[in-house]
């Protein structure tokens, strides 16, 4: 169970497959910051897997400046 849903637990039983119908209803039920707090622990997770570091998340930032032509 994640930190967003300890009050509303959802179970699924059925055969598994390639519809999505279970995950749009789930997070159609959500509010936006309860996804967006879903959004930001997935980028921790994955900054915790690959850099071994959550400390504070990073903008890529591909672009130095800007100038007029």
């Amino acid at each position: 169970m994640s930190k967003m849903s300890k009050n509303n637990i959802t179970e699924f039983y059925g055969k598994i497959d390639n519809s999505r119908e279970f995950d749009y209803k789930f997070w159609q039920q959500q509010s936006p910051i309860q996804i967006f707090q879903a959004a930001y622990e997935m980028i921790c997770d994955y900054l915790l897997l690959k850099e071994n570091n959550v400390n504070e998340p990073r903008l890529q930032r591909s672009v130095e400046s800007f100038q007029k032509i």
